[in-house]
């Protein structure tokens, strides 16, 4: 301390010196120290501004997505619609479509008037057609609203919707096969027509249907079509251009001994069409149609013909050597592991024919089938066969048949009329099917054979082997019925189209759609044997909540 004194009292500036620098550095010091403070606050309110911005930006676009800008809306379909037409008569043609492309079906159909529905007031001279004529109309899945009526033909043989590329449009289109001889290519989504053409098909005569849609032969980019007109024994072959409708070549003439059916079969990559009388059976490659129409021979990959089928085939009459004897009612095409097969059934048995070598798989018998064989699922993934075969006067018997096996899965008694629709069936999400079945159950050792059958409406399902929903009673006549899924996997319904039919007298024609859970949920429950698993109300409420699948 005396040093330091001492030294202060000879240098006195010396000590004022240092204490400056002192105070300079600690003042230095506080500046830095206050700039840093200072951009840290100014960096602290940046983020705070840059946080209250991105949050500002966020309710504004959740809000635009809530309330502003508008989510497409689900069509709300209606459970039950009708569409009723008085002074008509009703067409066997019910077709299920998107029309309007809400990703909801519609229902195409066609009835013979003398005006449309009041929704479009069309009458049948607008279109140079004689009154009463056949119109053709798109009634909405939703709620049965008219989309599209058109006066199409004098009368129809036939018409077939969902083809592809028809008219070179891009959505699919309709063709009418009507009297007298005329085709006509209409738009699915607008009822326009695409192309009309006249065509002389001969008197007397009847379309083999459906009218088979084939690849393109006349190399303009649209499929083409092939029609066959049955005259007596003979076959007439009519090949036309799906974008024009113009006639390829000429007409084709194929002999058969009786009245012919047909359908067509692709082994391979070849495509055959296959003829079938009470006694015969024909097969026609595409190629030999083609060049028996055109008298030219072309090399196209839609053209080939399978080796082993020619083998097979007589070439002087086109007979097919599938089985021994004749006596066939239906052929059908069930699909296999890898191709399709042939079920050729007759007045005795049913047949399933391996359709690459043509062996027999296996064979079942069953009698008199009254229907066309329907497929379904009674397995999971096992497709089966469901047979609806006459047993008696008013009496059938339905059968689910495994196709891999011929086995009888289930089967099943009605009383049945004469006119009863066929069966129908719909995919569920159990990988099974609901099956729909028309006739009338009574209990073993309560039947009554006094009275004409009474036309009721059963719901099977695979779930309950020994239950059928008993869904409605229809004392009407029921002119078409078929089932679908209106949406993708939801939506089960039902369509009927009941009236009378164009070689009756004209009456009240009623088109309905009818949502499937709304009559489960109102049906009768029936137990098939006297062992009851669960309630009654159980068993509905199990069935109403069931889930569908759209099967691709």
């Amino acid at each position: 301390m005396d040093n330091k004194d001492s030294e202060a009292e000879i240098h006195p500036l010396k000590t004022e010196d240092v204490k400056a620098q002192e105070n300079h550095e600690n003042s230095v010091e506080r500046r830095i120290i206050s700039k840093q403070s200072s951009r840290l606050s100014r960096l602290s309110r940046w983020r705070t501004a840059a946080f209250f911005i991105s949050l500002f930006l966020c309710l504004i676009i959740v809000f635009a997505f809530s309330f502003i800008i508008p989510c497409p809306e689900r069509p709300v379909s209606e459970r039950t619609w009708f569409r009723n037409y008085d002074n008509a008569v009703a067409y066997q043609f019910l077709a299920i479509e998107d029309v309007n492309e809400d990703k909801v079906q519609d229902v195409v159909f066609a009835f013979k008037a003398s005006n449309s529905s009041s929704s479009f007031n069309r009458s049948c001279p607008d279109e140079g057609l004689p009154s009463p004529c056949a119109f053709v109309a798109a009634v909405s899945g939703t709620n049965g609203r008219v989309l599209w009526e058109r006066p199409a033909a004098e009368e129809i043989e036939w018409m077939e919707c969902g083809i592809k590329q028809l008219g070179g449009a891009e959505a699919p289109g309709c063709l009418v096969v009507g009297k007298p001889m005329s085709l006509m290519a209409v738009d699915l989504q607008t009822g326009e027509v695409q192309w009309r053409q006249s065509s002389d098909f001969g008197a007397n005569y009847t379309v083999l249907t459906p009218v088979s849609v084939i690849p393109d032969v006349d190399s303009d980019g649209v499929q083409d079509l092939i029609i066959f007109i049955a005259t007596g024994d003979k076959i007439k072959t009519f090949i036309h251009s799906g974008k024009n409708g113009k006639q390829i070549g000429s007409t084709g003439n194929l002999n058969v001994d009786g009245k012919a059916r047909y359908i067509r079969l692709n082994p391979g990559s070849s495509l055959y069409f296959l003829f079938y009388t009470e006694n015969s059976l024909y097969a026609y490659s595409l190629k030999d149609l083609y060049s028996a129409a055109t008298g030219i021979e072309v090399k196209l990959p839609s053209l080939e013909q399978d080796p082993q089928w020619e083998k097979n085939i007589d070439h002087a009459t086109h007979r097919l050597s599938l089985l021994s004897s004749g006596d066939i009612n239906y052929l059908a095409k069930i699909p296999g592991r890898s191709r399709e097969n042939i079920l050729v059934v007759n007045s005795k048995m049913a047949t399933l024919i391996n359709a690459q070598n043509l062996q027999t798989l296996w064979t079942l018998n069953v009698s008199h089938v009254v229907s066309e064989p329907l497929l379904g699922y009674y397995k999971p993934d096992v497709l089966g066969i469901v047979f609806e075969s006459k047993i008696g006067p008013n009496r059938k018997k339905v059968m689910i048949v495994e196709s891999g096996s011929g086995a009888v899965q289930w089967d099943l008694k009605l009383n049945s009329r004469e006119e009863s629709p066929g069966p129908a069936t719909l995919s569920t999400a159990d990988h099974r099917s609901a099956f729909l079945i028309w006739g009338e159950y009574q209990a073993a050792g309560n039947e009554t054979r006094s009275r004409a059958p009474l036309q009721k409406l059963y719901l099977f399902h695979p779930s309950y082997t020994n239950v059928l929903l008993e869904l409605r009673n229809s004392t009407d006549q029921i002119t078409a019925f078929n089932a679908a899924l209106f949406e993708r996997s939801r939506h089960a319904c039902y369509v009927l189209l009941r009236g009378p039919q164009p070689s009756e007298e004209p009456g009240s024609v009623s088109l309905m759609k009818r949502k499937l859970k709304e009559d489960v949920s109102e049906s009768r429950v029936i137990w098939l044997s006297q062992v009851a698993v669960d309630s009654e109300q159980y068993v509905r409420d199990r069935l109403y909540r069931m889930r569908f699948l759209s099967r691709v």
